[in-house]
C-alpha cells in the first residue's frame, strides 16, 4: 500500500501537562449518568466494533478496531448521542427554574410537561450531524428546533433536519461564523443554545454532549478484550478527541493508550493550539471535504482535556480521504465492508498515511505490535457525496 506515500501528514509533540482534566472536566459519574440515560432511549443498541485484520497486516501492526457510527438511533453518527442528551439537560434545567421545581431526565424523557416544553426553542449550529440530533432531540421531546448552517453544508444534511422539524437557517458565512450568529440570535430572542463548543461561561451542554458520547466509547472498550495501544481521533472543536480521551484514560488509568488527534490541514485550529500551547483561532480560507471537521475555533472545555491528555496532533491532506472511504467499502481480504462518511476516516488516514514512512511510525511507536482504536464517528450521512467519492471524485 503505498497510496499515501507522498502525502505525510504534519506533526507535533502534544504538551501532556500534569494535571487530571480527563476526571475533573469530564468525571465519571457524568459518564455513567449520560449511560443509563441514553440506554433507556427507545432504539438504543451498541454500534459495531468490526476488526479489520486484514488491513492491520497489510500495515504491519497487530490489529486493528474500527467503531462504526453509522448505525446510531438511525441518524447516522455518533453525534446522536450529544446533542439529544445535552437538549434532555437544557430542557431539564430551564423548566425546573421556570417551574420553581425539580424537573428530572426521566421528566422530559415521559413528557410531563410537554406544554412548557413546546414553548422553549434550543437553538445550535452545525456543519449536520450535531444539527440532526439536537432537531431529533427536540422532535421526541416536543421543543421548537432552530439550526443555524454554513455554505458549505450540503443541501442533504440540511433537508435531513427540516425532515425531524428543525427550522433550518443558512448563512453565508463558515461554521464559525454559524455559532456566532446561534448565540446572538437566541440572546435575543430567548431562545438556548445547545451547542457542541464552549466559551467562557458556557460549559454545561458542552459537557453532556461530551458525557453522551461516552456511552460510543464504553462500548468500544467493554468490546476490546486487550487495551489499545494506540487511538486515533478526529479533532473539530475537540469534543470528541476529549471525550474519548477522558474515558480511556479513566477506563485504563495505568497504561492508557497513545492519544493521537488528527484534523484536516485546511482547518487545524487544534494542532495550531497545541503548537502555541493555548487554544488558537484559524481562519479558514478553503473548505475541507472533512464537512464535520471544517471548524476554526476550538472548544475550550475540550482543550483542557486535550492538552492533558493528547501525546500527538496530526494534520492531514484532503485527498488521503477518497482512497481511505473507498478502501472501506472495497476491503481488504476478509474485512468487512464499511460505508463512512468523509469525516470518519481521518484516523485511519492517518494511520495509513503514517506506516508509509518507517522514522514517523518510530516516533509515534507504531510497530508489529501496536493494536490501534479508531471511531468511525459517521456513515453515509450525504448519499451524494458517499456516491461521488465512490466514483473517484475524491473532492464530492
Amino acid at each position: 500500500m503505498d497510496i499515501y506515500s507522498t502525502l505525510r501528514p504534519d506533526h507535533i509533540t502534544g504538551l501532556l501537562q500534569t494535571t487530571k482534566n480527563a476526571v475533573r472536566v469530564l468525571s465519571p459519574d457524568d459518564f455513567g449518568s449520560a449511560f443509563a440515560e441514553i440506554c433507556a432511549w427507545d432504539g438504543y443498541a451498541p454500534t459495531p466494533l468490526h476488526g479489520l485484520q486484514g488491513l492491520a497486516s497489510r500495515l504491519g501492526i497487530d490489529r486493528i478496531d474500527y467503531k462504526h457510527e453509522g448505525p446510531r438511533f438511525g441518524l447516522g453518527s455518533f453525534k446522536a448521542l450529544g446533542g439529544s442528551y445535552a437538549a434532555q439537560h437544557v430542557l431539564s434545567r430551564v423548566l425546573s427554574q421556570q417551574l420553581e421545581q425539580p424537573v428530572s431526565l426521566l421528566d422530559i424523557r415521559n413528557g410531563e410537561h410537554a406544554q412548557a416544553v413546546g414553548e422553549i426553542t434550543l437553538v445550535s449550529a452545525t456543519d449536520g450531524n450535531h444539527g440532526r440530533s439536537l432537531a431529533w432531540g427536540c422532535q421526541r421531546f416536543g421543543a421548537r428546533c432552530r439550526i443555524y448552517i454554513h455554505a458549505e453544508v450540503s443541501e442533504n444534511r440540511a433537508r435531513a433536519m427540516r425532515d425531524l422539524g428543525a427550522d433550518v437557517v443558512r448563512i453565508d458565512g463558515n461554521y464559525d461564523a454559524s455559532v456566532a450568529l446561534a448565540r446572538q440570535e437566541a440572546e435575543d430572542n430567548g431562545w438556548f443554545v445547545v451547542s457542541d463548543t464552549s466559551w467562557p461561561g458556557y460549559t454545561d451542554a458542552p459537557r453532556d454532549v461530551m458525557a453522551g458520547y461516552g456511552v460510543m466509547t464504553r462500548e468500544a472498550c467493554a468490546a476490546l478484550a486487550l487495551p489499545p495501544t494506540h487511538v486515533f481521533l478526529q479533532g473539530g472543536v475537540g469534543g470528541l478527541a476529549a471525550s474519548v480521551s477522558a474515558f480511556v484514560h479513566q477506563y485504563w488509568p495505568k497504561a492508557p493508550p497513545r492519544i493521537i488527534v488528527v484534523e484536516p490541514a485546511r482547518a487545524a485550529c487544534l494542532f495550531e493550539s497545541a503548537r502555541a500551547k493555548k487554544p488558537v483561532t484559524v481562519e479558514i480560507t478553503q473548505e475541507t471535504i472533512m464537512a464535520g471537521l471544517s471548524c476554526g475555533e476550538p472548544s475550550g472545555l475540550a482543550w483542557e482535556i486535550l492538552a492533558e491528555q493528547v501525546s500527538d496532533f496530526l494534520t492531514i491532506a484532503d485527498e488521503l480521504v477518497g482512497p481511505t472511504v473507498r478502501l472501506l467499502a472495497r476491503p481488504i481480504e476478509n474485512d468487512p465492508v464499511i460505508e463512512a462518511g468523509e469525516s470518519a476516516v481521518a484516523g485511519l488516514a492517518a494511520l495509513i498515511a503514517v506506516r508509509q514512512d518507517a522514522e514517523f511510525s518510530a516516533e509515534l511507536d507504531l510497530n508489529a505490535g501496536s493494536r490501534v482504536l479508531l471511531f468511525g464517528s459517521e456513515g453515509v450521512t450525504d448519499p451524494e457525496i458517499f456516491a461521488a467519492i465512490m466514483a473517484g471524485s475524491d473532492h464530492g
